[in-house]
């Protein structure tokens, strides 16, 4: 990164300074812990010498310090997998529950771009569908940063919402369903081998909310693979080149999610035996009323405040997960 020439290249220094996020992603809590431990050292020396009631406060809170420090170098350490340091895929759909279902997939997506925005990752909008009553059918999001995908992967599943729904005039409680799929990003096609005769594309013209975002063209792509029926689809760009790129790296992203977690399984536990987003499938309940709970049901961690977690604050559910996958 020190020579003139790095930036030449805008392309390749974007992947070299990608590589540098992941290697400090790993190295600096592994030096802020070595850090905190060795001012405890000197601490402890001190208290020897001049007694230690004058260095325990600052003993204490160095201890509590190094101990958060450490929890955070555990957390790295469980981010080991083979594909946990990509950018992620992060695909919402709403479920059974008419209009709350919609809005409620509206919420699970204001709640990832905060959590994503809180963690500096870059976020692309790849595909958008709204609902004309309210909220959004199903959408596609991109996450670029480090471990991304290694740690959106708890994410995955069925997530529940349970509320006075704002849509009934006699304010009675309603039950809504959305799924969450995350996919790892693949910068080459290498990770699974892609037949393009199999892949029927349409082009179509993308809607919006007018004026720049409404496509003049038909530059939005959606790809059928037809040997599994998987559908992906791209417009965020102007390009129909660019649609069409971002859309073979979804597309591979999930015949490889296929392959590698034998998904007719995966999706029979996740989505109950009719293949539904409802009932006895959720990974995840969120309680409005008549308490405020959001409950994980792998892990039983749940977090009284659901307001915060709506607001982004989704970390301690990500590491409880991955903890409880490290103990297996």
């Amino acid at each position: 990164m020190a020579e003139g020439s790095f930036w030449d290249n805008q392309e390749s220094a974007q992947k070299v300074i990608g590589l540098m996020k992941q290697a400090r992603a790993v190295t600096d809590p592994i030096d802020e812990a070595a850090e905190v431990l060795e001012e405890i050292t000197m601490l402890a020396e001190l208290g020897e010498e001049a007694g230690a009631a004058e260095v325990v406060d600052d003993m204490a809170s160095a201890v509590e310090v190094a101990e958060s420090k450490l929890d955070a170098l555990e957390f790295q350490v469980m981010l080991g997998g083979e594909n946990d340091n990509r950018n992620a895929f992060v695909s919402i759909q709403a479920g059974a529950g008419g209009v709350d279902a919609t809005d409620f997939a509206e919420m699970l997506m204001r709640m990832y771009l905060r959590w994503g925005e809180a963690k500096e990752f870059e976020i692309a909008e790849i595909e958008l569908l709204t609902n004309d009553e309210g909220g959004i059918r199903h959408a596609t999001l991109l996450f670029s940063g480090p471990y991304a995908y290694g740690k959106l992967k708890a994410e995955r599943g069925v997530h529940r919402l349970v509320r006075i729904s704002p849509y009934d005039a006699q304010g009675r409680r309603h039950t809504s369903f959305a799924a969450v799929e995350v996919m790892p990003e693949f910068e080459e096609e290498g990770a699974i081998d892609l037949d393009m005769s199999e892949v029927r594309v349409d082009t179509y013209r993308a809607g919006g909310a007018g004026g720049q975002h409404v496509n003049k063209t038909d530059s939005a792509v959606r790809f059928t693979h037809l040997p599994t029926g998987i559908v992906v689809q791209c417009q965020n760009e102007r390009s129909q080149l660019k649609n069409r790129q971002i859309a073979t790296k979804m597309l591979v992203a999930k015949l490889f999610d296929l392959r590698e977690t034998e998904r007719d399984a995966d999706l029979k536990s996740m989505y109950g035996n009719k293949g539904e987003i409802s009932w006895g499938s959720q990974i995840r309940s969120y309680v409005l009323h008549p308490y405020q709970m959001v409950k994980d049901h792998r892990t039983n961690f749940e977090i009284g405040n659901a307001q915060s977690v709506l607001d982004g604050n989704i970390d301690p559910f990500i590491e409880e997960y991955l903890r409880s996958r490290a103990t297996r």
